[in-house]
């Protein structure tokens, strides 16, 4: 069991290692943490449809889509404190007199569409600040790694090559 846990962790360090390494640099991989989760933060009262907009947000924002899914998977973690937020937020932008009220369906119904349809609002506003809020931290973290990992690498050959034996 214990071998099990200890090669769990390290496959997910490996694919920490391959994220940060991936092609498209600090920008796309920021891009598509943020985009994971602004699309997280609405995607609960879509009831799972709005997951197809990542793909098509990762295309035009040049992100990276196993970075969105860490995003995603970030905002499903953090959802539950968030849609209290997101309902505050929606209080404050929609009017305090709109109403969803189709004449063909119950009271009960239209409230909950209602509800649903403020957790969107709040949900993108919500999530469209926290996704700017987490891109560039991440941004500059990424940076910063990529430009030690290369320093690293660049001393490591400055040894190697003061270490070679001289050719004659």
């Amino acid at each position: 069991m214990q071998q099990r846990l200890r090669k769990f962790v390290r496959y997910l360090k490996l694919q920490y290692v391959k994220l940060l390494r991936a092609k498209g640099g600090a920008y796309s991989i920021a891009m598509g943490f943020a985009i994971g989760l602004f699309v997280e933060m609405f995607n609960l009262p879509t009831y799972g449809t709005s997951f197809v907009l990542i793909f098509p947000l990762i295309y035009l924002l040049r992100g990276n889509l196993p970075s969105a899914l860490v995003g995603f998977v970030f905002g499903k973690l953090i959802y539950i404190p968030m849609s209290v937020l997101n309902k505050m937020v929606a209080d404050a932008v929609m009017p305090a007199h709109f109403a969803v009220n189709f004449s063909f369906l119950p009271e009960k119904i239209n409230h909950f569409l209602l509800f649903n349809l403020k957790m969107i609002v709040g949900g993108m506003i919500d999530g469209l600040a926290l996704g700017v809020l987490f891109f560039f931290p991440i941004w500059y973290s990424v940076q910063a790694f990529k430009r030690k990992r290369r320093e690293k690498r660049r001393a490591r050959k400055i040894v190697i090559e003061a270490n070679k034996p001289a050719m004659e």
